[in-house]
């Protein structure tokens, strides 16, 4: 059986074309005729579909002044696509987004190529003379803060973040390749990978264009054009591929490196044309996963649950730039989007991993990699893992914790970081107070474990043990009473004696013991698996505050305890069952409307760590802890993709936007899975 979402599916923004952190085109609006399409920054970067019906222009994506919008009768997003249909004039104009994020398949994966298919047919009966074009905005080649964000407003732009008021210089061209028609846009200066920050657009690169039907490159944008006459049996079709190609992806530790689709020599033209003639194949790839995705939500959590599954599917594998190190290896590389931009950030990685230990546990390695990288070069003087390996698109080097000396301009638009990677051991650029040295070990470690525990390969731990084993002495120094530490949710900032930061270190201990276990040495997993246990014991002890557990050790507060979801995920039996059930029914009084306060400091919370907790509830007790975050997506009045970051009682986010967390959102799923 497939279940259906209802026809009429509403999202803070509606993801068309998503591919990676700058190839990222929303609707901000209930539809797509409400507004222009931006990037997930706000930044406009508008996609328009026209079509005139018997002489009269109507929009069914996007507005433009003369243009009537078509009615919208049915929207529908699932993981891999987003489908509306809307009728004017007698005319029935379907239009689909499909994006092929096929996690089995790394290499389509990473071409940054979506699928945008336009149908129009009769819808009374009576023949109608149309002609569809799809256009596709110059802005999306430029940095939509250094220049005016519309072509048609130019002139109204005030904007004093812009640094002049001038379009930037651009190139046109098209050919004929092959049975497509192929335009593209771009910078006539092409500064590759010349800019460095987190709320900025991509500065380089060309926009491209493809279709069988005419394709033309002119002034402001490119346009697909398909015309002929419709019946009620004869539909008229406008297949076209939206891509984008900008060249050089990422600066890999010196190494500048495009993405992972490219790193023998394909070309984008080679990627669209993979798109065309693997288009059934590929279609039918993308139909099977969402069927089968959504059937499986909807059978744990019904419609609430597969909702949130569907907004968060190509948002999540969207917030990250797939390439390949020296030696072919993937590497995942996320970017802290509406955050500070950093890239490879651990704690980061470290929610997002449910949907990759689903599908592809190699994925998880490719988070690992880059930090693991880091860790060991001379610069980085600690005994516990890392933070983040720089500014994206700029992996040269952890940017979060630096003495102000190291860096006067850190933080300051556009500008890159220094290539860290290549200082010296003493060169001293890192505050110890800025570090989370007992959340990174711990992510580190469990992230390893459960990618192992998915496909029983250990070669990278095997690789790396020499600084594993430094960070579980850290964790087990250090985890059992964190001292003021920064933990992933630094927004809160210190927090000394945080129980839920010491879940994780006694949860990584475990997964150390793990990883023991999976390269043969028995002895010392049980070793550290009692010690686990020991930590857990003493944990509980002092954590219990009547039928809850605190905030802290010194009895205040309390918290969701997401990080224990691991002891139930890898049957690590570090306590009762009992204990869950207890301590989730004592979350049931602080739940609000749009769902459970992250702790008792603020009615804030994390959609992440909202499912993380209900993936160690039963039955209603999950209803309960869902339920909320669904209707937060179906009311919220802060149109931006996905926050993982908002109020509880009002719905309105507080910050963080289309960040790769919201794979944590799949952890129910993998736990039904793995148990």
């Amino acid at each position: 059986m497939s279940y259906a979402l209802p026809e009429i599916q509403r999202l803070p923004a509606i993801p068309l074309i998503v591919n990676d952190p700058y190839f990222s085109i929303w609707m901000a609006a209930d539809r797509l005729t409400d507004a222009n399409t931006t990037h997930w920054t706000g930044a406009a970067k508008p996609v328009w579909g026209l079509i005139a019906i018997d002489g009269r222009d109507y929009a069914f994506l996007g507005r433009r002044r003369g243009f009537e919008p078509m009615q919208t009768t049915s929207l529908r997003v699932t993981p891999t696509a987003t489908t509306s249909t809307l009728t004017a004039g007698g005319v029935c104009v379907q239009i689909r987004f499909t994006t092929p994020l096929l996690m089995d398949q790394p290499d389509i994966l990473s071409m940054p190529v979506t699928y945008v298919d336009v149908t129009a047919q009769s819808a009374d009966g009576q023949p109608h003379d149309v002609r569809v074009r799809l256009v596709v905005s110059e802005a999306l080649c430029y940095d939509a803060r250094r220049f005016p964000q519309d072509p048609e407003e130019r002139d109204a732009t005030t904007d004093p973040g812009y640094l002049n008021a001038q379009r930037p210089s651009l190139l046109y061209g098209g050919y004929r390749r092959g049975p497509l028609n192929v335009g593209y846009v771009g910078r006539t200066h092409q500064g590759l990978i010349g800019a460095s920050g987190d709320g900025i657009t991509i500065d380089w690169g060309y926009a491209y264009l493809a279709s069988t039907a005419e394709v033309k490159a002119g002034e402001n944008g490119l346009e697909a054009c398909a015309a002929g006459q419709v019946t009620a049996s004869q539909a008229l079709c406008l297949n076209a591929y939206a891509a984008y190609d900008d060249i050089v992806s990422i600066n890999y530790f010196g190494r500048v490196t495009p993405a992972y689709y490219a790193r023998g020599g394909m070309t984008i033209l080679d990627a669209i044309d993979t798109f065309h003639t693997r288009r059934g194949e590929l279609m039918a790839a993308c139909q099977a996963l969402d069927e089968d995705l959504m059937d499986k939500a909807c059978a744990l959590g019904g419609e609430d649950y597969a909702q949130i599954v569907c907004a968060a599917y190509r948002h999540t594998i969207a917030a990250h730039k797939l390439i390949a190190d020296e030696e072919g290896n993937l590497v995942f590389l996320s970017k802290e989007n509406d955050s500070n931009g950093c890239i490879g950030t651990v704690d980061v990685s470290y929610p997002s991993i449910p949907l990759m230990l689903l599908y592809n546990a190699e994925f998880v390695r490719g988070l690992c990699r880059p930090i693991l990288r880091f860790a060991n070069l001379p610069v980085w003087p600690y005994d516990f893992a890392p933070h983040d390996v720089g500014r994206y698109p700029h992996a040269t080097g952890q940017v979060y914790g630096l003495k102000d000396e190291a860096c006067p301009h850190r933080g300051t638009y556009g500008l890159a970081y220094p290539p860290y990677y290549l200082y010296p051991e003493g060169a001293d650029i890192y505050d110890l107070r800025g570090q989370m040295p007992v959340e990174e070990c711990g992510n580190m470690l469990l992230m390893l474990a459960a990618a192992s525990r998915a496909d029983g390969d250990y070669s990278l731990e095997a690789k790396y043990m020499p600084t594993l084993d430094k960070w579980v002495q850290y964790l087990i120094q250090y985890g059992e009473d964190p001292g003021e530490q920064l933990c992933t949710d630094d927004f809160a900032g210190h927090l000394a004696h945080n129980i839920n930061l010491s879940a994780k270190a006694l949860c990584g201990v475990a997964a150390y013991a793990l990883i023991k276990k999976g390269l043969g040495d028995e002895a010392a997993c049980e070793t550290y698996m009692q010690k686990a246990k020991s930590m857990a014991e003493s944990w509980l002890r002092r954590a219990k505050v009547g039928d809850h557990t605190a905030l802290t050790f010194d009895g205040q507060g309390w918290s969701m305890k997401y990080n224990m979801v691991w002891d139930k995920l890898l049957g690590l039996k570090l306590l009762d069952d009992s204990f869950y059930e207890e301590e989730i029914r004592s979350y049931f009084p602080h739940i609000n409307r749009y769902g459970l306060p992250l702790d008792s400091r603020s009615d804030y919370t994390k959609s992440d760590w909202i499912l993380w907790t209900a993936a160690m509830a039963e039955g209603d007790a999950f209803t309960k802890l869902v339920s909320p975050v669904a209707r937060y997506l179906r009311e919220t009045q802060t149109r931006v993709p996905f926050s993982d970051w908002y109020y509880t009682s009002t719905g309105d986010y507080v910050h963080f936007i289309a960040r790769s967390v919201q794979g944590g959102v799949f952890m129910p799923l993998l736990m039904r899975q793995w148990r």
